[in-house]
């Protein structure tokens, strides 16, 4: 995670990004939302930073975040709203387990039928 000795900043609260699982970046590549070609040239951010997405992160060990406005998930379909809580909680899930895995960083996106490993 860190870029020389200066690590990732987050664009948001300016404060370190220190571990993998603690990452909006990685979360969304893990999510298959940002190529691994264009990874190391994206700002970096906390994923309670990035409250429009960390809204979906569903999980006990996650302290839910709220998000304002009209991407507020209690205005959104409650359809998408789950589809959405199922895939980014999955996400997340993978991204905490990813220092255990032991995994290359081609290997951190979920694949689109869940694996064990994925949870």
């Amino acid at each position: 995670m860190a870029r020389c000795d200066e690590g990732y900043r987050c664009e948001v609260c300016g404060r370190d990004v220190e571990a993998i699982a603690d990452s909006d970046l990685y979360l969304r590549y893990v999510l298959g939302e940002v190529p691994l070609e264009v990874l190391h040239r994206l700002p970096e951010r906390h994923v309670r930073c990035n409250p429009a997405l960390a809204q979906y992160v569903t999980d006990a060990a996650f302290e839910p975040v709220a998000c304002d406005g009209p991407f507020a998930k209690s205005e959104l379909d409650p359809a998408f709203v789950a589809d959405e809580e199922c895939r980014v909680t999955r996400g997340w899930r993978r991204l905490q387990a990813i220092p255990r895995l032991g995994l290359t960083v081609p290997e951190y996106p979920l694949s689109v039928t869940p694996a064990p490993e994925d949870l």
